[in-house]
């Protein structure tokens, strides 16, 4: 709903309204106005880390996990080879709900052994569709696409169209919201394994290509690419082989069908492998983690900062003292951080997650935890914006390596304070109605206040002369005040 004022009861002149309590509300008490139309007392609401109990999706050995987030529906998409049913290119929809989550029925969308990678599936939210890219092993290895449209907890797919005719590799799939397209990076096998970018245009169940274009003319391995919302640009991070395997990241700027890039930029002078890369929105920065080969191996990250068609570095930062592989990083919005999971080499290969804070070009990170206490492989994380929690997917060593999927609750706090409507004129009880005055309108509900001062709605609910940005108006006296309409 995009306003608010729809959501007030007729009959309440602007002043004194009646309203149905979200939990119990005490009397003088500021209230936000929630999407079904109740009320809530403003305050500040803390969820402590937590990990949910892991869920099966495959029975069979499974592998190459590939996660995206269908904002349209609500669900997480996971794609992957199940190494039970001859490797085919398989699909399922998963509902998270808390610290857990469910899935429906699996779809087989290439009846041939498929090869895919941690960045294979993307949400375009334009068309609403799921789109996954892998490797046709059935079609000379064919980079190949498909789009998928979620519906309840099952998906279905198209035709699958083939975007490049070489053997491809190292897909990493990445919406960009500007062009509304979608763009494929990907080692292309019938050009020297150069690195190389496709974009596509969804329409209905079906994808069309325009031109390919490289963006490293050498091998490209560990391709991972993200989209900056705020400089509108992808970002392709990859091991470029042609200048000993340093970590690399390259601006693409996506025109119509096509893309074009700037220059590649170092930002490891190392061996690195295992790219992920992750846009902070709240830092506005691009986070790229990966396997340093050339520090043991050490899970790290480094910041990055678009402007225009280039891309700077801060200091790269180890957030694992141990070798780390299989790493996947996502943004979680709730916490305004970074999550990264990982494979700890030094701890049995575990399953393991971190949680990374940006801050200006660097990120510094709290303490490992586990979430899955076995062998894991193949891991892919993936955002759930809707039940605000990370969900990832991983291959279980030792339970027979079946496809298994977890719920990471990041610990965060949150405040309802921006939807402050007004002041409630008594108690209110769970589910009951009650009076509350509310912007316009003049609460005699209040105490302690100084006359003729302007007074601001904290994050806790409270009234203070500390600015804020939500104002709550001028206190005509000590017991009352005139709310801000």
């Amino acid at each position: 709903m995009s306003n608010l004022s729809e959501l007030l009861p007729a009959g309440g002149g602007g002043k004194n309204v009646d309203f149905v309590a979200s939990g119990t509300i005490g009397n003088g008490v500021t209230v936000g106005l929630n999407s079904d139309g109740t009320v809530s007392a403003v305050e500040i609401t803390s969820v402590s880390e937590a990990v949910g109990t892991p869920a099966v999706f495959e029975s069979a050995s499974s592998r190459y996990f590939s996660a995206a987030y269908d904002a349209n529906a609500q669900k997480v998409v996971i794609a992957y080879q199940d190494q039970g049913n001859s490797g085919r290119g398989t699909a399922i929809v998963g509902t998270v709900s808390g610290t857990s989550i469910s899935f429906g029925s699996a779809t087989v969308f290439e009846s041939a052994t498929t090869g895919l990678y941690t960045r294979s599936v993307a949400y375009d939210a334009n068309a609403q569709k799921i789109v996954v890219a892998y490797r046709d092993y059935g079609n000379s290895s064919k980079g190949t696409a498909i789009v998928g449209t979620v519906s309840g907890t099952s998906i279905s797919f198209g035709s699958a169209t083939v975007f490049e005719t070489g053997g491809s590799d190292y897909f990493s799939v990445v919406y960009d919201a500007n062009a509304q397209k979608v763009v494929i990076a990907y080692e292309d096998g019938g050009n020297s394994n150069h690195g190389t970018a496709v974009v596509g245009t969804v329409s209905g169940t079906s994808i069309s290509f325009g031109s390919s274009v490289v963006f490293e003319s050498a091998n490209s391995l560990w391709i991972s690419a993200v989209y900056d919302a705020s400089a509108q640009k992808v970002v392709i991070a990859y091991e470029d082989n042609g200048n000993s395997s340093y970590g690399t990241a390259i601006v693409g700027t996506v025109s119509g069908t096509s893309i074009s890039f700037g220059t590649a930029v170092v930002f490891e002078s190392a061996n690195s492998e295992k790219m992920s890369a992750a846009y902070d929105a709240n830092a506005q920065k691009v986070v790229i983690a990966y396997e340093d080969r050339d520090n043991n191996d050490y899970g790290t990250a480094i910041v990055g900062t678009v402007s225009g068609t280039s891309i700077s570095f801060g200091t790269a930062v180890v957030f694992e003292s141990g070798s780390s592989d299989e790493i996947s990083a996502v943004y979680a919005a709730n916490s305004q951080k970074v999550v990264i999971a990982y494979r700890d080499g030094d701890n049995s290969n575990y399953g393991t997650v971190i949680v990374g804070t940006v801050s200006g070009t660097s990120i510094s990170f709290g303490s490992a935890t586990v979430f899955e206490a076995a062998a894991t492989d193949y891991i892919s994380a993936v955002y759930d914006t809707n039940a605000q929690n990370v969900a990832i997917a991983y291959q279980d060593d030792a339970n027979l390596d079946y496809g298994t999927a977890v719920v990471f609750q990041n610990a965060y706090t949150s405040t309802n304070v921006a939807d402050f409507i007004g002041i409630t004129d008594s108690a209110i009880s769970d589910t009951a109605s009650g009076s509350v005055t509310i912007k316009g309108g003049v609460s005699t509900n209040v105490s302690g206040l100084t006359a003729n001062t302007d007074y601001y709605v904290q994050d806790d609910g409270t009234l203070s002369t500390t600015t804020s940005s939500v104002p709550a108006g001028r206190a005509l006296s000590a017991t009352s005040i005139l709310l801000e309409g």
